[in-house]
C-alpha cells in the first residue's frame, strides 16, 4: 500500500482553525492527526470533545486522534462520538492495554497504541494482531516542532520485522520531526503514516508540502 499523511492540527493556526481544516480537505493528505494532552501524562495542554467536534464538523477525511492522556478507556465512547476513526492510546498509560485494544474497537474505531521513545517495539509483541496502528513517537510527547530523534529508524525496521513475523497488517505510524529530509527514508524503513505538523503548517505553501509528502 502507499503511505498516508496525517497533518498535525496541533501545528494549525487556531484562531483560522475552519481555513486550516479546510485546507487538508483540499490537499492530498489522506487524514487528519488530532493530539488530546491533558497537561497529566505530558506536560502540556492541547484542547478537548468540543475543538474535537468543530473538527470533525468540517473535516472531509478520518480523524486520528491521538490521547496523550492517564486513564483513556474513561473517554473512549466519548471520542467514537466526537469523530475519532482512529483512536490511539499509550503504552505507558494502559495497564490493561489488551482490554483498551477490545474496547476501542467495540465502540468502532481503529485501535492504535504510541511508545514513547525510550519504550521498546517489543512490548507489543503479543498484540500486533490485534493493534490496528502502532504510533512511535520519535520525539518526547507534548510539543510540537521538537528535533528528530535518530533512532526512530532503528525502531521502525525492528517493528516491521515483528509485523511481518506476525503476519499482522499493522500500520506504523511516525509521530514527531517528520519533515522532507527525512520522511523519504522513513517511508524506505517502514513507515505506512506520516504525521506532520510544523512542516506542514509553517511551509509559505501547506498544500504543495503536504503533496511533496504524499507523492515523493
Amino acid at each position: 500500500m502507499s503511505h498516508l499523511v496525517a497533518p498535525s492540527i496541533l501545528s494549525a493556526d487556531f484562531g483560522n482553525l475552519q481555513r486550516d481544516v479546510e485546507m487538508v480537505n483540499a490537499s492530498k493528505a489522506q487524514w487528519f492527526h488530532v493530539d488530546i494532552m491533558d497537561g497529566v501524562f505530558v506536560p502540556n495542554i492541547s484542547f478537548g470533545f468540543p475543538v474535537l467536534k468543530a473538527i470533525q464538523k468540517h473535516a472531509k477525511k478520518p480523524l486520528d486522534v491521538h490521547l496523550m492522556i492517564v486513564e483513556p478507556d474513561k473517554y473512549i465512547t466519548e471520542f467514537k462520538n466526537a469523530g475519532a476513526h482512529v483512536l490511539t492510546v499509550h503504552y505507558e498509560t494502559c495497564p490493561h492495554l489488551h482490554r483498551t485494544i477490545q474496547a476501542i474497537k467495540a465502540a468502532g474505531m481503529k485501535a492504535g497504541v504510541a511508545l514513547n521513545p525510550h519504550t521498546p517495539v517489543e512490548v507489543l509483541n503479543e498484540l500486533l494482531l490485534d493493534i490496528d496502528l502502532v504510533c512511535l513517537m520519535s520525539v518526547n510527547p507534548g510539543f510540537g516542532g521538537q528535533k528528530f530523534i535518530e533512532n526512530t529508524y532503528r525502531k521502525v525496521t525492528r517493528l516491521k520485522e515483528m509485523i511481518t513475523a506476525h503476519t499482522a497488517n499493522t500500520l506504523i505510524e511516525i509521530d514527531g520531526g517528520v519533515d522532507l529530509n527525512n520522511y523519504a527514508k522513513l517511508i524506505h524503513t517502514g513507515a505506512n503514516v506520516l504525521v506532520a505538523g510544523n512542516t506542514v503548517f509553517s511551509s509559505a505553501n501547506p498544500t504543495q508540502t503536504i503533496e511533496q509528502l504524499v507523492i515523493g
